[in-house]
């Protein structure tokens, strides 16, 4: 079982680790032949925290680190736009030039029907891969402010040598604090390119999934080559947390996508040994695919803050997955009255 803190115990309802670049986005267009770029914040791990925080109205934080220059400072704004703390930002100091280190910037073309999304991340050197445990202070966090649930990513644990440590010694602060802590097994191989690829990232995914309670995805299983069946997923979770016993939870997106601009849309939530399916949205179109399995976990995160039953929760968050593809930039835009109105209008639910 999941015990949740009481919400007058705690700061926070969610404290995210994790990186937060500045994002350019060409629109229709190309990046390499693009004049003008919209710029929007974003980053896995950080993306759970913005929807959290806009959709449901959490009161969440992002840990994270910047260079304090002026492109950092912007990004700062536009966290601060979308009602996600910064009060546990740290600040590193950087030359002119910021060749001491740097903040992180991903180009990311949409995509549209034949023509796959695509994305160019320039993000060597960043503060937050520099970022050492002694730099945070996790008392502060969990000791004396408190965070009801914490979560971090593959994502941010590619960064650097140093950053599994980061995250496994904050989650052990989390947890020991009675947070609850989830990972999301995000696989992205340019992080991993030339540092070992989906091994190495499975190496470092099995030592940090003993640290947490609920987990976003399967473990070695790169996403980006396409999707599983249900009964693929169920066998899965339950092999998850016999090799993890501090597992209690673990839920997923279930995807199909008919092309960049259509897709099929659900969820699967695995807890107290019962599968539960998501609402299924069936040719959802795509204006932005970036961040609907954020807008997912988020979902999930939320229906357990709230003590919803597992049913309502993973509905909600297939609902947000699904309405996160139509929104512009990293993090859906719904409300939850939103979410409630798509899934009340959507279909008969499987339990399994």
């Amino acid at each position: 079982m999941l015990k949740v803190r009481k919400r007058d115990e705690c700061r926070w309802d969610l404290v995210a680790l994790g990186e937060v670049m500045l994002r350019f986005d060409p629109g229709e267009d190309r990046i390499r032949t693009a004049r003008n770029f919209r710029v929007w914040e974003g980053g896995g791990e950080y993306n759970v925290a913005r929807t959290l925080a806009h959709c449901f109205g959490a009161r969440a934080s992002i840990l994270t680190a910047l260079a304090d220059n002026h492109i950092g400072r912007l990004v700062a704004d536009l966290i601060s736009q979308a009602a996600v703390d910064t009060s546990n930002i740290i600040w590193r100091e950087v030359d002119g030039i910021s060749g001491n280190l740097r903040n992180g910037l991903n180009f990311v073309e949409r995509g549209f029907g034949t023509r796959q999304p695509v994305g160019c991340s320039d993000r060597a050197n960043t503060a937050i891969s520099n970022l050492r445990t002694a730099e945070i202070d996790l008392s502060s966090i969990f000791d004396e402010q408190g965070s009801r649930w914490f979560h971090t990513g593959g994502i941010f644990a590619a960064l650097s040598k140093d950053a599994p440590e980061v995250a496994i010694e904050a989650m052990r602060a989390a947890r020991a604090n009675g947070s609850i802590v989830s990972y999301d097994l995000n696989y992205r191989s340019s992080l991993w390119e030339g540092r070992g690829g989906l091994d190495a990232a499975n190496a470092v995914n099995r030592m940090l999934l003993n640290e947490a309670d609920v987990v976003f995805g399967i473990e070695g299983f790169d996403s980006s080559l396409g999707g599983f069946t249900v009964a693929e997923f169920e066998t899965a979770a339950r092999s998850m947390m016999e090799r993890h016993p501090s597992l209690k939870m673990v839920a997923t997106t279930l995807r199909d996508v008919i092309s960049a601009s259509l897709h099929n849309i659900s969820g699967a939530l695995y807890f107290n040994g019962r599968t539960f399916l998501g609402n299924r949205f069936d040719n959802v179109q795509v204006l932005d695919r970036i961040g609907s399995g954020d807008a997912f976990a988020a979902g999930i995160a939320f229906g357990v803050l709230e003590d919803r039953d597992p049913q309502r929760s993973v509905d909600i968050a297939a609902a947000n997955a699904a309405y996160a593809v139509t929104c512009p930039g990293d993090a859906s835009t719904a409300t939850l009255s939103d979410l409630e109105t798509m899934v009340n209008r959507n279909g008969a639910k499987i339990e399994r």
